[in-house]
């Protein structure tokens, strides 16, 4: 900093008020940046009781509807695992939860994943593709305009449930997919190599409030 200051100091009246002008020109730029305004042009959203857009999430919540529903019979079976007891160790004390409907219908063809990839992968990326494009369609952007542009990434994820299911049913479970089908960054990796996205890239996990 002292060498630095030495040297303007060297410098002529007319020298100096040109750095002056270009370093407050810099700095402007970068408060400009800092400051800049967020649009959200375009939302989708998968929630329990049916709420798979924005519009049905607004009409639960304006209605009051409960969204909570006894366990399905296609996620587990709960007579399996349920116990009145809350004390009993490997069982769970309720029957109910709140449950996101078709989570099973991921269509890997449509993001040029191989189905024996997709099984591998964890619904939260395969809910994340989905739901990416659909923001992008009710925001009117084309996926083709948005290929190669530095568009950036960044995914609340958390929890690894699908990864540890998997580990518990043994080796006929453990294929070359596994790792990157339940990897937070693969998470957000994946989403920017779909759409070419070559900006930032970055999956945050706050715990609950990653979602």
């Amino acid at each position: 900093m002292k060498e630095f200051l030495e040297r303007i100091s060297q410098l002529p009246p007319k020298r100096l008020a040109l750095l002056a002008a270009q370093l407050q020109s810099r700095l402007d730029n970068l408060e400009r940046v800092r400051s800049e305004p967020i649009a959200i042009i375009g939302m989708s959203c998968r929630f329990p009781g049916g709420a798979n857009s924005p519009e049905a999430f607004w009409e639960l919540l304006r209605d009051g509807v409960d969204a909570i529903s006894e366990v399905p019979p296609e996620r587990w079976d709960i007579d399996a695992f349920y116990d009145p007891d809350p004390d009993v160790p490997g069982k769970m004390a309720t029957r109910w939860g709140g449950f996101i409907e078709d989570v099973d219908q991921f269509d890997p063809a449509f993001f040029g994943i191989a189905p024996r990839e997709a099984a591998g992968m964890d619904p939260q990326q395969r809910m994340l593709l989905e739901l990416a494009w659909e923001a992008l369609e009710r925001a009117g952007q084309s996926p083709e305009q948005l290929m190669a542009s530095q568009t950036g990434v960044f995914v609340g994820i958390s929890g690894s449930d699908y990864y540890e299911v998997n580990m518990r049913a043994g080796q006929e479970a453990i294929d070359a997919y596994l790792a990157s089908g339940n990897a937070h960054s693969v998470a957000s990796g994946r989403l920017s190599y779909t759409l070419g996205l070559q900006g930032p890239s970055f999956p945050v996990d706050t715990a609950c409030s990653s979602s």
